[in-house]
């Protein structure tokens, strides 16, 4: 068991290690995407419930629903609802769009280190080369992936967000 997790750190590392510096930079977006992502599912499923039914008390503790006062009060709940709902949706959007960027940073990168190779070396030493290749292709690669499975989790979050939506107003009801 240790063994197995031993060699899984060090094929990491040397996947790490052999696409550059940018590599890390979309790790990083990537953990920091999807720990938003997994509050956001969390939220969906389990704390928004929580919320709502303490709108529906503040809500049902107003005696007479038809005053001016009464739908002003109804109309801050479904904002206030809304805007938990919408939380952090579009700093998702901003990870997923910043993704494949710095996967092309990564490219321009790992693509300026072999022209540097070649003008050092006069002409370029072809493995050296691979090894700049290497760092150019694999940040292009990590970029695309993290922003495809945050797109899906963009679809799944838009799509509970929209769910929501239509039943705060079904929830809060005069």
């Amino acid at each position: 068991m240790f063994y197995a997790i031993t060699e899984a750190f060090n094929t990491l590392r040397d996947f790490m290690s052999a696409g550059g510096s940018v590599l890390w930079l979309i790790a990083i977006l990537a953990a920091f995407m999807w720990a938003i992502i997994l509050e956001r599912i969390w939220y969906f499923n389990a704390g928004h419930q929580l919320y709502m039914t303490s709108l529906k008390v503040e809500w049902e503790s107003i005696e007479d629903h038809s005053t001016w006062k009464a739908e002003q009060i109804k109309e801050k709940l479904i904002s206030q609802a809304k805007i938990e709902v919408n939380k952090y949706l579009s700093l998702v959007n901003t990870c997923v769009a910043l993704a494949p960027l710095f996967g092309l940073l990564g490219t321009v990168t790992g693509m300026i280190e072999v022209f540097q190779v070649m003008a050092f070396t006069g002409g370029g030493d072809a493995r050296s080369m691979a090894g700049g290749v290497s760092k150019a292709t694999l940040p292009t690669m990590a970029g695309m992936t993290t922003a495809l499975s945050g797109v899906f989790a963009t679809i799944y979050l838009n799509s509970a967000r929209n769910r929501e939506e239509l039943l705060i107003k079904d929830t809060i009801k005069s």
